[in-house]
């Protein structure tokens, strides 16, 4: 498993302050940049260094998945993969000849900080369905891939109300640095 380094700027942080300033990093990337997945993996970078790629390769999970709404909310997909850089199987771990136990075993670590993660979600939203959390914030599903469905989405606060898409980006990133927190991923 990697260690995390929290980055000099934030090494004197207490655990709450840190934690809070995940929740304002991961609100204002979503605010100021858009896309849930790539603002939760950036407030991260910001705090614990996580590599620049990573943050790249989250771009499109966003919206439900390539915005059409349908699937995990993007700020939940972007926290499973800044997980997963710490917890994930690693290409070692697998093989395209054989199936080999102590590989299948190695998804495990990954599985269960997720699961973790998703649980704070349905806790707190009562789902982690993108569509499904815009009804309930919203109380309608915008189609982002429909001509005018990102305007009526940012007409309705996604990006001006404090408790809309913002909001679930700020969580999933403190959620997500909980997590490393507890499991001594990050150490303070």
């Amino acid at each position: 498993m990697i260690r995390a380094k929290i980055q000099k700027e934030y090494k004197d942080l207490s655990r709450q302050e840190l934690l809070d300033r995940a929740y304002e990093l991961g609100f204002n990337y979503e605010k100021y940049s858009w896309s849930c997945s790539q603002c939760t993996v950036a407030a991260l970078h910001e705090l614990l260094g996580i590599d620049e790629v990573v943050v790249k390769v989250s771009t499109s999970i966003c919206g439900g998945t390539a915005d059409q709404t349908l699937g995990t909310c993007g700020a939940l997909a972007g926290g499973v993969i800044a997980l997963d850089y710490y917890f994930g199987r690693p290409l070692e771990k697998m093989s395209y000849h054989k199936c080999i136990q102590t590989n299948i075993d190695a998804l495990n670590p990954g599985s269960e900080v997720s699961q973790r993660l998703a649980d704070k979600f349905i806790k707190e939203y009562g789902t982690f369905i993108c569509g499904q959390l815009q009804r309930k914030l919203f109380g309608r599903i915008f189609c982002f891939t429909e001509e005018d469905g990102i305007e009526k989405w940012l007409e309705a606060g996604a990006h001006s109300d404090k408790d809309k898409c913002c909001h679930l980006v700020g969580n999933s990133a403190r959620w997500t640095l909980e997590i490393l927190l507890e499991k001594e991923v990050v150490k303070l």
